[in-house]
């Protein structure tokens, strides 16, 4: 794919590019050994839309190349299961029907769509990697095993009719041609049919200083403003939204076509008026953004080399893609960590893209008892603390790195 150079919603071409993080490898490509022989980089730079406020990469990778094969899954950890489980609950019970279909876009394992077998409604998973739409598969969720568009939104609904609703969790800002994926929608759901988003939310990220889920598969960082823009050229209109916690703060969208049955509520007005006064329609914004990314890489970088000089012993906790970032940016390698650890079977055995870090289980934390241990995993800070209760007691201590580098010991919460 080639080079940004025009807006993906509005296609304004006076971009402005406030955030450069270098040629970084992709953040899921762990890699089998230390050898980094044919190890790709892509540029890794941000755009600031200022007519319609869209936040986006200035380089595409080709989604073949991401997602065909995927190492992360959604059941991994507890905090996602339970939290896609109320989301199921609370779309059965305020939009489903009797023998309606329900489709999930970028359904990954199933997480989702598990909870909705046996209740009454037909359910359908879209999965672009094939590894993990066979996972889903075997567990009794069907999947289909391609990327959505519109063209596979019109053969779904000529084999399976429209749908009451469509999920689309996560996967919303891995899209490069947006018009044609809310066409899709459009093409695919019910006349009076509501489509649920979520996606990470541009004011989580400036105000945690969230800088590190700047990653390729991320090609866009959403604000409500240019959601709005893009919906309402469709013939749609967002008619509620929530925040939600996951990820370091998301919002989660409820879409219909304009006029249809559900009441709007007054949650879009009330956050544009947050991001007008945190002024994310202008430039300036973004170059503090760009500033606070810089005192932060001076910051933990200056903390962990100075633990270092000290003697202590230093791991990483996660080896998730926003942790990736992280490293590769602020070049943290095997000279200030020894390795990192992580929930996934997937990754464990595997090294970390770019600075090559070896990854263990989680156990490895109690057996090695490192002095510290820096949180790349920052969105599950609350759990792994709650988790690792005996790795403090024992004195260790564990360095959260966002919106600004500290360090808990025991007896302190997250």
């Amino acid at each position: 794919m080639p080079e940004i150079t025009r807006c993906r919603i509005c296609s304004n071409a006076d971009l402005y590019k406030f955030l450069d993080l270098g040629s970084t490898p992709l953040a899921n490509s762990f890699l089998k050994s230390k050898e980094t022989r044919g190890e790709k980089s892509y540029p890794l730079n941000v755009l600031f839309c200022p007519e319609c406020g869209l936040v986006q990469l200035g380089y595409a990778v080709p989604p073949e190349v991401l997602f065909r094969d995927y190492i992360y899954f959604s059941s991994t950890t507890d905090v996602m299961r339970l939290h896609f489980a109320k989301l199921a609950e609370e779309v059965l019970e305020r939009f489903s029907k009797p023998d309606a279909l329900v489709v999930e876009v970028a359904s990954n394992d199933g997480v989702l769509l598990r909870n909705m077998l046996g209740k009454g409604v037909r359910i359908l998973g879209v999965e672009p990697a094939t590894n993990i739409a066979e996972v889903a598969n075997k567990s009794g969720v069907e999947t289909l095993n391609d990327f959505f568009d519109s063209d596979t939104a019109a053969k779904i609904a000529s084999r399976r009719g429209k749908a009451a609703v469509i999920l689309a969790n996560n996967v919303f800002a891995h899209i490069f041609d947006l018009h044609d994926f809310v066409k899709g929608l459009d093409c695919l759901l019910e006349p009076d049919g509501v489509i649920v988003i979520e996606v990470p939310y541009l004011v989580d990220m400036f105000e945690k200083k969230e800088f590190d889920t700047i990653y390729h598969e991320h090609l866009a960082y959403f604000s409500i403003k240019p959601l709005v823009r893009l919906f309402d050229a469709h013939g749609m209109e967002i008619f509620e939204v929530k925040r939600v916690p996951v990820h370091g703060g998301s919002i989660r969208i409820y879409v219909q076509r304009n006029g249809a049955k559900n009441r709007m509520t007054g949650a879009v007005k009330k956050l544009l008026a947050i991001e007008e006064r945190m002024g994310l329609h202008a430039r300036p914004a973004y170059d503090k953004f760009a500033n606070d990314v810089e005192r932060l890489r001076t910051d933990l970088t200056g903390l962990l080399k100075k633990l270092k000089s000290e003697g202590k012993r230093i791991a990483g906790y996660g080896a998730p893609a926003k942790g990736n970032t992280l490293l590769n940016y602020f070049k943290i390698g095997s000279d200030l960590l020894d390795y990192t650890v992580d929930k996934s079977q997937y990754k464990v055995g595997l090294f970390t893209p770019g600075m090559r870090l070896p990854i263990y289980a989680e156990s490895r934390i109690i057996e090695d008892k490192p002095d510290y241990v820096l949180i790349l995993a920052w969105n599950f800070s609350e759990r792994i603390v709650e988790q690792e209760r005996e790795y403090l007691d024992g004195g260790g201590h564990f360095i959260v790195p966002v919106p600004s580098p500290r360090i808990i010991g025991r007896g302190d919460t997250v």
